[in-house]
């Protein structure tokens, strides 16, 4: 970013203290992630006060800093605003809003209940070779994370890949009102986040804002496996592509002969408008072909052939840590398989994870290591139950719930499995430490509140098990 400080002023509304210096480093809300000539954003956010480390991001080398009152003795000029994380997307917006005004850049938005981070990771390394891209770090998808993205583009920039998550109504309307996308992905309308919304029918109209939030004209991607996500091609501002591995549905960008080799990484034959290519994806899950399309129909619609892309997502890897990783590693002794799926969790993803731990199990010993799935409202208990209800059918052997909300899914597999339940992510790396056997596949899921990164990382080498 290379922008005054009075610039930075006048889009946020805020009043300028201090002498107007030049921004030449990165926006950040982390004072140890600030570099000389940062801007650091004081937020206060739900176990700190951002306007505590003003001075150690002065300390460091920046700049500037946005606050919500003026902190004193701390060297670096200061924007003071009203609330620091909206006047974050302001700036966000105006930043865009000039890039966009000076050259070709390309915003792509990515939403759905499950699967946003690894299409964005696909469409990013398809895109990167073609010409310069940025993408989220991790899963920043929401109201912090979206415009920190925004804001790492610069003029050079021709493809702004970006997540967009929501928790609630409305989320989706804020963040498109920072970054209207040229093209929208709609991936899926699942079981995330019904505390928030109450149904699937309410997530489905809280994700078609998105769609509702494109530019003039842009493209919308739809996954036409799921109905509820085909339908909003009515709030379409222009074209619209949709991409199916089911046979019979109407689609541009089409999946078929799947198959999972013993390794559970999907083969498929990749139909566009362009042709037919043979893909072999590198990720760990058949559930992957879904992201996968998605990723090709947005290349199908920046000009890439079918060839072009089968080669993009057969180069591609897991860029985001506990989605998917699959470790051999050698536990108390043993040498098992760890496959760390533990980022979130929802029912359509967890349900996921454990088709791709029998899938890799292969007549070895399944373990799953089922985290608690946060904000499922009043449809805990029974999306829990479900969930063991599937490990259940899919003949997992060995199951550990992880907190008392996940408790529910171990009444279907009563003498069908052995089971356990820790309260926590320490009691359940102790539990597993103490049954694993030889050759054991192992998958530790769950919401990253439930913690149980915790155990993968234990289990991984990550950190100290203690």
């Amino acid at each position: 970013m290379d922008r005054h400080a009075s610039w930075v002023a006048e889009v946020v509304s805020g009043r300028l203290v201090g002498p107007d210096v030049t921004i030449t480093a990165a926006v950040v809300t982390d004072s140890r992630e600030v570099l000389p000539g940062s801007l650091y954003v004081a937020r206060r956010g739900e176990s700190a006060d951002g306007h505590a480390f003003v001075g150690a991001a002065a300390d460091k080398g920046a700049v500037c800093a946005l606050v919500e009152h003026v902190v004193e003795g701390a060297a670096l000029t200061q924007v003071v605003v009203e609330d620091s994380t909206r006047a974050l997307g302001d700036l966000a917006h105006a930043h865009l809003a000039d890039l966009r005004a000076g050259g070709d850049l390309v915003v792509v938005a990515i939403t759905g209940s499950v699967g946003k981070t690894t299409t964005k990771d696909l469409l990013a390394q398809a895109l990167s070779p073609l010409a310069p891209t940025v993408a989220p770090r991790l899963s920043f998808n929401n109201e912090v994370g979206a415009p920190l993205t925004v804001l790492r583009a610069d003029r050079d920039t021709r493809y702004l890949v970006l997540e967009m998550g929501a928790s609630g109504p409305g989320h989706l309307t804020y963040l498109t009102g920072i970054a209207s996308p040229d093209i929208a992905v709609e991936l899926r309308v699942g079981s995330a986040h019904l505390g928030g919304f109450g149904s699937r029918e309410a997530v489905a109209r809280a994700k078609v804002e998105l769609v509702d939030g494109e530019l003039p004209g842009a493209v919308t991607v739809l996954n036409a496996d799921d109905d509820l996500v085909s339908a909003m091609a009515s709030h379409a501002k222009g074209p619209v592509l949709r991409f199916s591995e089911e046979p019979g549905r109407p689609a541009e960008v089409r999946a078929s002969a799947v198959h999972a080799d013993e390794g559970d990484h999907a083969s498929f034959t990749l139909s566009t408008p362009t042709g037919v290519a043979d893909v072999h994806l590198g990720l760990v899950g058949a559930h992957h072909v879904h992201n996968a399309l998605a990723a090709a129909t947005v290349c199908h619609a920046l000009g890439m052939d079918a060839a072009q892309i089968a080669r993009a997502l057969d180069d591609a890897t897991a860029q985001s840590p506990h989605r998917m990783a699959v470790s051999r590693v050698e536990v108390g002794g043993h040498r098992v398989t760890v496959v760390d799926d533990a980022y979130n969790a929802n029912p359509d993803s967890m349900n996921a994870g454990l088709r791709a731990l029998a899938s890799l199990s292969h007549g070895r010993r399944s373990v799953a290591v089922l985290g608690e799935m946060l904000e499922l409202g009043e449809t805990s208990a029974e999306l829990h139950r479900q969930v063991g209800e599937l490990a259940a059918t899919l003949g997992i052997d060995v199951v550990i719930a992880v907190g008392q909300g996940a408790a529910p899914l171990l009444e279907p597999l009563e003498g069908r499995a052995l089971t356990a339940f820790a309260p926590d992510a320490q009691e359940a790396t102790a539990q597993v430490r103490a049954l694993l056997q030889d050759g054991d596949v192992v998958l530790v899921k769950g919401s990253n509140g439930s913690g149980v990164w915790r155990t993968a990382d234990a289990l991984t080498g990550q950190e100290d098990p203690q």
